[in-house]
């Protein structure tokens, strides 16, 4: 599977499934395949491997319906929640608020890490000053109180032209999770910048314009490695870019973080519900590479199998 955009009208709602075939045969393989629906919500970063496993899926099982809605890591929650579907795309861990609020309605779940991520620091392709950013400087960009306007209040040497900032909306856990890890809380960030939950509108707004900066997936870079320029972090250690080797041994830090699913329980009764996840949990490990990010060791995803087997 290759692709350029992960497509705009996927994203609102990626929606999967077939009719079965008429037979007449009640021994027929038709007459033998699953039926039902699963529904899936939630962070836009995950929603490249979920998307590549609902088809891969369809493939096996046509007669199940797959729904994959992007509403960010947030609104999936509020959607799983409030009890309105199977399973929720999350880009960060569950909070300990969405916990009480699954505790208060009785919702038992179970946390399937899928993948690894980077968190990609971008430019347009046009910006030829920008070499690495030091964590310092990330901050100083993007806090609350931030006096940056120009690239040159950043380092004098660089143009006085204004910085346009893009990132991921309100909702997304790529948001919380970036803004905690550089300005020290989830969601503490300065405001002026143009945000969406969509990630390929924040990809096609750093491609057309040169003093752009913003951050996503590690997916949606290596999907336009050749219209964006990708910026090494110096956290301390020197700058580091986002690779499959860097993300694997943790050496880019601190943007580096899994990806999760989380399953409710109860749905895991429902044999379509279940085969989806045994069938997600088998195939994560390629899908997630096939579309841009890392895999996790063998080893969670064995633990994965085993925890949903006791349910």
């Amino acid at each position: 599977m290759t692709f350029k955009f992960f497509p705009l009208f996927a994203l609102s709602l990626l929606v999967l499934g077939a009719c079965s075939e008429n037979t007449s045969d009640s021994g027929s393989l038709a007459d033998q395949r699953l039926r039902g629906m699963v529904s899936l919500d939630g962070s836009s970063t995950v929603f490249p491997i979920s998307e590549a496993v609902a088809e891969e899926f369809l493939k096996v099982e046509p007669s199940i319906r797959v729904t994959v809605g992007v509403s960010g890591t947030g609104g999936g929650f509020e959607k799983f929640l409030a009890d309105e579907i199977d399973i929720i795309n999350a880009s960060r861990p569950i909070w300990q608020s969405e916990q009480e609020m699954a505790i208060q309605n009785q919702l038992n779940y179970l946390e399937i890490p899928i993948a690894y991520d980077g968190l990609s620091v971008v430019v347009n392709v046009q910006n030829d000053w920008v070499d690495y950013l030091t964590l310092e400087e990330l901050n100083q960009i993007w806090k609350p109180d931030s006096q940056v306007r120009m690239w040159s209040d950043i380092r004098p040497e660089w143009p006085d032209s204004e910085i346009k900032l893009y990132a991921p909306g309100a909702d997304s856990g790529t948001f919380e999770y970036f803004t905690d890890a550089v300005n020290g809380a989830p969601s503490l960030s300065r405001a002026d910048f143009t945000a969406s939950e969509d990630d390929n509108i924040l990809v096609q707004g750093i491609i057309g314009d040169p003093d752009a900066l913003g951050f996503f997936g590690f997916a949606y870079y290596t999907a336009n490695s050749d219209r964006l320029k990708i910026i090494p972090i110096d956290s301390g250690s020197g700058p580091i870019a986002p690779s499959q080797k860097t993300i694997e041994d943790g050496s880019y830090t601190p943007l580096t973080r899994l990806m999760y699913i989380y399953l409710k329980t109860a749905r895991a009764a429902d044999p379509a519900v279940r085969s989806f996840v045994n069938f997600y949990i088998d195939y994560a490990a390629s899908l997630s590479q096939e579309v841009g990010y890392i895999p996790l060791p063998e080893s969670y995803y064995a633990a994965a199998r085993a925890a949903l087997s006791e349910i």
